[in-house]
């Protein structure tokens, strides 16, 4: 399986994606993150080409942790992503190069509006990729991948639906060591927000650990059932950690049957 990742920001895809990412990578599949902005934006104190040039190293670095195939990252400012035509026929010339199988991406109801326009220029791409006289340069997909939304936490005007969940208990520390490769953001940045600069650990075996009690948190009564229905009640009461999607319906349908051979349990 080819699978790609469209976040709007260097460091979205491993937040909602990196355990599914590191145990699809690890049983030889292919795997891309694509950031469609260069995370300029994403700090109190730096900004511009210079936090790009960071957030892209912290990127190559959360990579080689993950073991993955590729990211890369595009350099529309942070902030400033709108859903062209130029750039849809981007994302269709990288699903199509990618020759995706699975393609994640954001809901379109979020708060940040890279996040929003990312999953419209996704959603637009998503019917385009099988149309010959679109992008006549890219090579032609004869099926349509399975397109898919990252969980998250927003109700309006629609909550997310769990159609796929994955346990990531066995790789959780995996996709920590990813999420701390981006030491600009859980470490600086997203502390700063939150109010909690002067909380974060400088000894760096102290802040892993603290970024994972951070991530660490309840998982949504949606997805905890959706885990009973993959795993079973007794098994999936133990599980801790999990990662979910939800199906958008622009592109192929999967039947359950695919799915469970597709994402490892």
């Amino acid at each position: 399986m080819n699978l790609l990742v469209i976040g709007a920001h260097p460091d979205d895809g491993e937040y909602r994606v990196a355990g599914t990412a590191v145990k699809l990578a690890a049983r030889g599949h292919r795997v891309k993150f694509l950031n469609l902005t260069d995370g300029g934006a994403g700090h109190h104190e730096i900004s511009g080409p210079a936090l790009a040039a960071r957030r892209e190293k912290e990127s190559a670095e959360s990579r080689r942790r993950l073991g993955i195939d590729a990211i890369e990252t595009w350099s529309v400012p942070d902030g400033e992503l709108m859903p062209t035509l130029e750039l849809r026929r981007e994302v269709i010339r990288r699903i199509r190069e990618w020759q995706a199988d699975v393609v994640i991406t954001h809901r379109p109801n979020d708060y940040h509006p890279d996040h929003r326009y990312c999953s419209v220029l996704v959603q637009d791409a998503a019917f385009m990729v099988t149309v010959p006289a679109a992008c006549p340069d890219a090579p032609l997909l004869r099926v349509n991948p399975i397109f898919l939304y990252m969980e998250d936490e927003f109700t309006k005007p629609n909550p997310f639906t769990p159609d796929i969940v994955v346990a990531i208990d066995d790789v959780w520390d995996r996709k920590v060591a990813s999420l701390d490769a981006h030491e600009s953001q859980f470490y600086e940045w997203l502390p700063w927000l939150e109010g909690e600069l002067a909380e974060t650990p400088v000894d760096r075996r102290a802040r892993r650990e603290w970024l994972s009690r951070k991530l660490t948190r309840p998982l949504a009564p949606a997805v905890r059932t959706a885990l009973e229905r993959r795993y079973g009640l007794e098994c999936a009461a133990s599980i801790q950690h999990a990662e979910a999607f939800e199906l958008c319906e622009y592109g192929r349908r999967p039947t359950a049957q695919e799915i469970a051979s597709l994402f490892p349990a």
